[in-house]
């Protein structure tokens, strides 16, 4: 029936977790059934079921510096390694720009 009228609804299956992030609130649902309904060229995706809670906002993974990027830096810039390792923390990673952060602080 729903076929007729160009609805087309297809079951994904089971999630073991699903995680909607919204505007400074966290909506986790697990172990629910998915469907996706396409109308046209949109998809409408259903969570039937499943355990919801609700969180904080997700942290993202730390970023840490392998010791020999942390040993290039320092060396670069002329610093301790600690001084290093947090230059590369806050630039994620970006040698070039943990280095430039580290002499300009110097200057």
């Amino acid at each position: 029936m729903l076929g007729n009228l160009g609805l087309d609804v297809k079951e994904l299956g089971r999630a073991s977790r699903i995680v909607i992030e919204l505007n400074g609130r966290t909506i986790i649902v697990e172990n629910a059934n998915v469907f996706e309904m396409r109308v046209e060229n949109e998809s409408i995706f259903q969570i039937v079921g499943g355990e919801v809670s609700e969180g904080g906002k997700i942290e993202e993974e730390r970023y840490e510096p392998s010791s020999e990027d942390v040993m290039l830096v320092a060396a670069q810039a002329g610093v301790t390694e600690e001084e290093a390792r947090i230059a590369l923390i806050e630039a994620n990673g970006d040698l070039a720009k943990a280095i430039l952060l580290l002499k300009s602080k110097k200057a």
